[in-house]
């Protein structure tokens, strides 16, 4: 007895080794995906913001405030093409959502590359409203607050549900609110809105880590693990973005 004892703590502690390594290993695939989607996105703003914008006056096509745009720039800042750039990512990231079940793991991945791209493109205009400095300082501060507030996330025994619940319902003010002050324009409602954005997506990081632990399942094939790891690496991925957006309205120094 004493002996099949022993030999059933063994296999506990074999299985519990398995599931961590697995565990970790797919965790740090979300990891590597979301940090690939951020510096991709950050690549093609940065990309897109050079070649719209010039310092030369003689391949300038057009101002705007102390800002001189290329002819690439001025189709995609001040023509009806900058509505395409902004709804883009908003439409993929729906159809990734609602067609990753019946995708490949390799198509969601790409799909999520795509995504990220494109965000980066819609973004390109935050280089021509904050200084270089300013938008660096806020990338370290977003991503070192993520990390803790992640790691957080990952490592609680605390449910973190109930706080996710109460997050998305204020999410949702959130974007109400933000609606309506397109109308009001109102500069206190603006510094309430971002303080509640910074708030909200700091709960949703820590949140959102957890559940995306709770998620994996050691059974689960190839195919679906992939495509867990990519929605989750999406889910993260929105986090960071929107906690950055929200940072730089506080930290961004404008030109």
């Amino acid at each position: 007895m004493a002996d099949l004892r022993n030999f059933q703590t063994q296999a506990g502690v074999r299985a519990d080794a398995a599931v961590d390594q697995g565990l970790r290993a797919y965790m740090l695939k979300v990891y590597n995906l979301m940090a690939g989607g951020v510096a991709l996105t950050g690549a093609a703003a940065y990309g897109l913001s050079a070649l719209a914008t010039t310092s030369d006056p003689s391949q300038a096509a057009a101002q705007m405030g102390n800002i001189m745009l290329t002819s690439l720039g001025v189709a995609i800042y001040t023509s009806p093409l900058r509505w395409v750039i902004l709804l883009a990512p908003l439409a993929l990231v729906f159809f990734l959502s609602f067609r990753v079940q019946k995708m490949s793991a390799s198509a969601a991945q790409t799909t999520f590359w795509v995504y990220a791209g494109l965000m980066g493109l819609s973004l390109s205009s935050i280089f021509l409203v904050y200084t270089g400095a300013s938008l660096t300082q806020t990338f370290f501060v977003t991503a070192a607050s993520f990390g803790a507030l992640s790691l957080y996330g990952y490592t609680t025994k605390r449910d973190l549900s109930a706080m996710g619940s109460f997050l998305v319902m204020g999410l949702f003010g959130l974007i109400i609110a933000s609606l309506v002050n397109l109308f009001l324009a109102s500069s206190a409602l603006n510094f309430a809105i971002s303080v509640i954005g910074v708030l909200i997506f700091a709960g949703l990081t820590a949140w959102d880590t957890q559940k995306i632990k709770e998620n994996y399942f050691e059974a689960d094939g190839h195919e679906v693990a992939s495509k867990k790891a990519v929605m989750g690496a999406l889910t993260l991925y929105l986090d960071f973005i929107n906690l950055f957006l929200f940072l730089l309205r506080f930290m961004g120094d404008r030109r």
